[in-house]
């Protein structure tokens, strides 16, 4: 793992002059803060590895070696961030949570194609270097990494005084796997008659919190910290559930099913996310009322007067993977997922569109209504 922007602030430091003139502690970056989250977060970071993984702390780069008995190995990529959700974080500063929610959207992007996430680097800017803070952050993004069964490879803490206010902060990373070039998943592999598999998600994830901020927050003057009937919990607990990671489960299914494809529902929801993977001429016949939106959905619907389609284009609406399976490995792709804890069920299937020639019609149709939502 990198040393986290500690070598770059020391060089900055330089900027100073001698005696009483002007430090970079006093133009807002504190390398000792840095140093002091460094020591931090270390033992977290040494927990997220793989026996791959070469070196350790205080290098400039992450170095893996890609072992295995790969025939024709392709690296895949996916880069992401949190968004808006740390903006509850940082109201409730709780902060070792977000850091699931940061490898949830990287390797859950990965395995749709197959990948088995290898490593991830992550970056955290802040406004100012606040070393529990960012330990906790790196603890949250180390607990991911070992769901996810990757390493967590290298990162970068930058301090943006003056650019951030100092309670804030933000986060990207980049994850990287590999899939064998035979066993890629596309939409090509997707055929008529394939069954559509939901897997459930664990609340909103990661997307639609800027909606959700304004209508449960700013219109309705909720309580973070004010018990939710409907949750079990306070409100700040249930927005603040990490997104579910996916990607051992799904490799899972793959490894002892024909999968064709999967779909991460991220941004855009569940129609938009899984038309990605269906090719020209199919479409996905879902069905509302195979299942039922958790309560947090509802209350956003509720409470913002939100409209049906305005919800499916923003959240997951309780769907946060989707399995394109060949219909005779259905009910085998459901046992290893039950087997694995994860809730599921099937959603649909795909047909052939009615007009295949057709590039203005949709890919994914949804008909019915939910229950009880």
């Amino acid at each position: 793992m990198t040393d986290r922007d500690s070598a770059a602030d020391s060089q900055a430091n330089d900027r100073g002059t001698a005696g009483d003139g002007l430090s970079y502690a006093a133009a807002g970056v504190d390398i000792d803060a840095g140093e002091r989250a460094v020591e931090l977060f270390a033992p977290h970071a040494k927990r997220a590895s793989r026996p791959e993984v070469m070196g350790g702390l205080g290098g400039f780069s992450g170095l893996f070696a890609l072992k295995g008995n790969y025939r024709e190995p392709v690296l895949a990529a996916a880069s992401d961030g949190v968004g808006t959700k740390l903006a509850i974080a940082q109201a409730m500063n709780k902060h070792d949570t977000v850091g699931r929610d940061l490898v949830a959207m990287c390797v859950d992007d990965l395995v749709v194609c197959g990948a088995e996430p290898l490593f991830l680097q992550d970056y955290v800017a802040v406004g100012k270097v606040v070393p529990e803070t960012v330990a906790q952050i790196v603890a949250g993004i180390a607990d991911g990494c070992v769901d996810a069964g990757c390493a967590l490879l290298g990162g970068e803490t930058a301090e943006h005084p003056g650019l951030m206010d100092e309670d804030h902060y933000d986060l990207s990373a980049t994850a990287v796997g590999v899939v064998e070039a035979d066993s890629i998943l596309s939409p090509e592999r997707v055929r008529p008659g394939d069954v559509v598999i939901a897997m459930g998600s664990s609340g909103l994830h990661s997307n639609g919190y800027s909606l959700a901020r304004k209508v449960l927050l700013e219109w309705g003057h909720m309580d973070l910290a004010g018990h939710v009937e409907e949750f079990g919990r306070s409100l700040g607990e249930e927005l603040l559930e990490p997104t579910r990671i996916y990607a051992r489960d799904c490799l899972a299914v793959a490894a002892e099913t024909d999968v064709r494809t999967f779909a991460h529902v991220t941004g855009g929801g569940l129609a938009e996310n899984l038309a990605r993977v269906i090719p020209a001429g199919l479409v996905a016949e879902i069905e509302r009322e195979t299942w039922t939106p958790a309560p947090v959905f509802a209350l956003i619907a509720q409470r913002g007067r939100v409209a049906r389609e305005e919800m499916e284009r923003t959240f997951n609406m309780g769907v946060g993977m989707v399995a394109v399976v060949a219909p005779e490995d259905t009910e085998r792709a459901q046992a290893v997922l039950t087997a694995r804890h994860v809730d599921n069920w099937v959603l649909g299937s795909i047909k052939r569109s009615a007009e295949p020639k057709n590039p203005d019609l949709p890919h994914v149709v949804l008909s019915g209504e939910h229950p009880r939502f």
